[in-house]
């Protein structure tokens, strides 16, 4: 297995514990108090903060594993990572729109912060879900 798809492995794992936990606290926190009303803020902010944190300290801990692979990526391993991207950012695409749509429709900003993050978390999952699939059962560009 490629340094590369050690990362995306690593990065959905990271991005889905992440987006799970942040949804625990909320509907954990929703059970007294309207949904529209619990503190999300500070939560959503700590948990893509968390990730972030823990996405870095996994990558160094990869790169201390195995020194020799850290740094290669070859030519497959990088259209690989952009046509992840590219699958990946479509869920960004469809967020904007919706949350555009929720600030024309003025919703509260709490569903317009939670379509946003839902979103971000969606992106990064097909993303990695495509570079998966991609590495496993082969890659075409065409």
């Amino acid at each position: 297995m490629s340094f590369e798809e050690k990362r995306t492995w690593m990065m959905a794992v990271v991005t889905v514990g992440a987006y799970a936990t942040y949804l625990g606290i909320i509907l954990g926190r929703a059970e007294s108090t309207p949904l529209t009303e619990v503190p999300y803020v500070s939560t959503l902010l700590w948990t893509i903060g968390a990730a972030i944190a823990v996405s870095i300290v996994l990558h160094i801990v990869m790169a201390i594993a195995s020194p020799k692979d850290a740094d290669k990526k070859d030519q497959r391993d990088r259209e690989i990572g952009r046509f992840g991207e590219y699958i990946g950012h479509s869920f960004v695409v469809i967020g904007a729109v919706a949350a555009l749509g929720m600030s024309m429709a003025e919703l509260n900003y709490f569903w317009i912060a939670n379509a946003i993050y839902l979103a971000f978390a969606l992106s990064s999952v097909l993303g990695c879900v495509a570079k998966l699939v991609a590495y496993r059962r082969g890659f075409q560009p065409w």
